[in-house]
């Protein structure tokens, strides 16, 4: 599929872990119980798979740590995750994506429920002019990397989960010298803070239901 078929010459990757109680969102672990923190994770990786499933691709892919289950839609193609480390595993999410398809990949994780199909399909068609594209996070890292043609050097030993994430991201594009897209930032839920602020900004999401239903509110 290229550019002028009406459609996203991109391919959709979510990369994800399955919502098991205890291997998922662990910093909700308090004040939720693990099998709470569980339900949430289990309704953010349902919210975004269903704003990819709305969003053009060319191919929709899950990138899974752990067991397909209920949660899953029709139209993926689930691969298994590979790698020792985070930035190994999304390295190779992107080079799996591209020796099936290859065409631009786009991949966001499964902590941004408030994603939308708009969103990503400007992250595809920003791809057909630029080289990369960026969508930072809130606490420093990114919920979005979409690339052209996938570079593993881009990704190989990122330290992640840190601050300063998104920076060295960034560093490591300028260094490389393509051109490269932001979009706007978005807050990963890894508290329960976040918890709250995303769900006040998607109160009609699954994720926002699914805290309500812990009887935590949602902020007016």
């Amino acid at each position: 599929m290229r550019p002028g078929d009406g459609r996203s010459a991109a391919q959709l990757v979510v990369i994800a872990k399955s919502p098991v109680p205890g291997a998922v969102k662990t910093r909700l672990t308090p004040p939720y119980t693990a099998r709470e923190a569980a339900g949430l994770a289990e309704a953010a990786l349902r919210d975004t798979l269903a704003a990819v499933a709305a969003a053009p691709a060319a191919r929709r892919v899950l990138a899974l740590l752990g067991e397909p289950g209920p949660w899953l839609p029709e139209g993926y193609d689930v691969v298994a995750q590979r790698g020792r480390d985070l930035a190994e595993r999304l390295a190779a999410a992107f080079a799996d994506a591209w020796a099936a398809l290859p065409v631009p990949v786009v991949l966001i994780g499964m902590d941004t429920p408030q994603v939308t199909p708009a969103l990503l399909a400007e992250a595809g068609r920003l791809l057909d002019g630029h080289d990369v594209v960026v969508g930072p996070a809130a606490d420093g890292g990114f919920w979005l990397l979409g690339q052209r043609t996938p570079d593993p050097a881009l990704l190989a030993g990122l330290p992640m989960s840190r601050p300063d994430t998104g920076a060295l991201l960034m560093e490591r594009i300028r260094a490389a010298g393509v051109r490269c897209a932001l979009l706007p930032e978005l807050t990963d839920v890894d508290t329960a803070a976040d918890a709250r602020a995303v769900a006040a900004l998607a109160p009609s999401s699954r994720f926002a239901a699914a805290l309500a239903a812990l009887g935590t509110g949602v902020p007016a």
